[in-house]
């Protein structure tokens, strides 16, 4: 009699060999620029503007330079006593001056003014009123002809020690309770008021 061959099953699974990999693509064989092109597509399919050296130049920080003053500064500045600006503002005004002759000559007559009020020199206006119209000016001009018409009056002003103020401040406090009263109250309360104020 013949062996009987008894075949024995593994109880594990028999290794399946794994299948070949798909073949990679060739590598180009063109090198890959070293600088995009100048019009590359964007996502949306529009091109990138190309960048040149004079649009990089025009980026480049610029060079800082000072402001010019504003009128309000430059009016503090002609206004104000000469001893009380600081060396910058007196280096400022004179620049700014040096560039309007109009402005320069005006400066002179609004110190020359100041002097006169603080001083108590009145007896100098006729000859700052013949000043001022030998200027091209035509704001002072309208200004000179209104001290004409009271020339007296304020050649007193800018020579006595005692002035109309306190009357024209108890003028106006009067007119302050009158506006405040308005459609308010009849005399007797507007007459009360003022005398006890």
């Amino acid at each position: 009699m013949g062996r009987r061959r008894v075949r024995v099953r593994s109880s594990r699974a028999p290794v399946r060999s794994a299948p070949p990999c798909a073949p990679r693509a060739p590598a180009p064989s063109t090198p890959w620029p070293t600088r995009a092109p100048a019009h590359t597509p964007r996502d949306d399919g529009r091109p990138f503007r190309a960048v040149s050296s004079s649009s990089r130049s025009s980026t480049s920080p610029r060079p800082v330079t000072a402001q010019p003053p504003t009128p309000r500064a430059v009016t503090r500045w002609i206004l104000s006593r000469p001893e009380t600006l600081t060396d910058t503002e007196h280096i400022r005004l004179k620049e700014v001056l040096a560039n309007c002759p109009e402005l320069q000559a005006l400066t002179g007559h609004v110190r020359s003014f100041a002097e006169m009020l603080t001083e108590r020199q009145g007896h100098r206006l006729p000859q700052w009123l013949d000043a001022i119209r030998s200027n091209d000016l035509p704001s002072l001009h309208t200004l000179a002809a209104g001290i004409d018409r009271d020339r007296d009056a304020v050649i007193a002003g800018l020579t006595l020690p005692s002035n109309s103020g306190v009357v024209e401040g108890h003028a106006n406090r009067i007119k302050m309770l009158k506006r405040q009263m308005f459609g308010r109250a009849g005399f007797r309360l507007l007459r009360k008021r003022i005398l006890l104020s």
